[in-house]
């Protein structure tokens, strides 16, 4: 019997985490592959400059952490994750995200990086007027990491663009250009293999983001050759296995805003009725 890790963060205790890591298990399972879910606290070590990891011998793992150490240390170590490490780490910077995709015929909001900065008297407002030229207001403000909208910002005038820079100015982040047609509005997809397998339109009527966890709701969607097409490019390019990609719904046609490699899939399994955990698992078999 073949033998699997599923690598959680040790402070995620949410309901959607849960049930993303007990449904991978159970799919695994039902495929012969017995499968642990081990929390990412002290798995590898270096000392005496060598890598040690303390953890018993597997024959994969998945990766449904978004930390960037451990992750590269097993795979120096010849451990095979879903989704890789490299992957998940521009998955998780959203400004990498963009970086990664820009050049490559993938259409996007235009993206405008905020300058890494040390002081917190640093701030200049001749800059917020030079965002507000560029990509126009209302703008969108996003920390750079982050999850289901939380650090997702609107600015609807120069004077609140200004308030939200000064509380950010020790954070990694970046400026959006806001898609006014997608407002409250967005279609996530699902991919394993760089193939759509399943698609929810998402709708928020209180908020300008869709997410789910900021109360937005979700709907079974169809997936066009158009979308499977700009998904597959995405994936292909960030290197992913499995993710979640959010397109927005603008008159130039669709624009992709993120992409998520440890999306959650309880939502859109209970409206699409796909069993992605299952695509998921035997996928994985099949890659090894």
């Amino acid at each position: 019997m073949k033998k699997a890790f599923i690598l959680v963060n040790p402070y995620a205790d949410s309901e959607a985490d849960g049930y993303r890591t007990r449904r991978v298990k159970e799919e695994l399972g039902k495929l012969g592959v017995s499968a642990d879910a081990i929390p990412n606290r002290s798995r590898a070590l270096i000392e005496g400059g060598e890598i040690f990891l303390r953890l018993e011998t597997y024959d994969f793992g998945v990766c449904f952490d978004k930390d960037k150490y451990t992750p590269r240390m097993l795979e120096k170590k010849g451990v095979r994750l879903f989704n890789r490490a490299e992957a998940v780490e521009l998955c998780d910077d959203k400004m990498l995200t963009a970086i990664a995709l820009a050049g490559a015929g993938v259409p996007m909001p235009k993206t405008l990086p905020a300058p890494l900065c040390y002081r917190e008297d640093a701030y200049d407002g001749e800059e917020t007027k030079e965002i507000a030229s560029l990509l126009g207001l209302p703008v969108v403000v996003k920390e750079s990491y982050g999850s289901l909208g939380k650090q997702v910002y609107l600015a609807q005038t120069e004077e609140e663009l200004a308030s939200l820079r000064k509380r950010l100015m020790l954070t990694p982040h970046l400026y959006q250009e806001f898609i006014a047609e997608s407002r409250g509005e967005d279609l996530r997809v699902v991919c394993i293999g760089g193939e759509a397998v399943a698609a929810m339109r998402r709708m928020n009527l209180h908020d300008f983001r869709s997410n789910l966890g900021c109360g937005g709701k979700g709907e079974r969607a169809e997936i066009g050759e158009d979308v499977r097409a700009l998904c597959k490019k995405v994936s292909d390019l960030l290197g992913l296995d499995y993710c979640g990609i959010d397109l927005l719904f603008s008159d130039r046609g669709l624009l992709v805003c993120e992409v998520n490699s440890n999306a959650f899939f309880g939502g859109i399994e209970a409206v699409t009725g796909v069993n992605v955990a299952k695509l998921f698992a035997e996928y994985m078999l099949g890659k090894l």
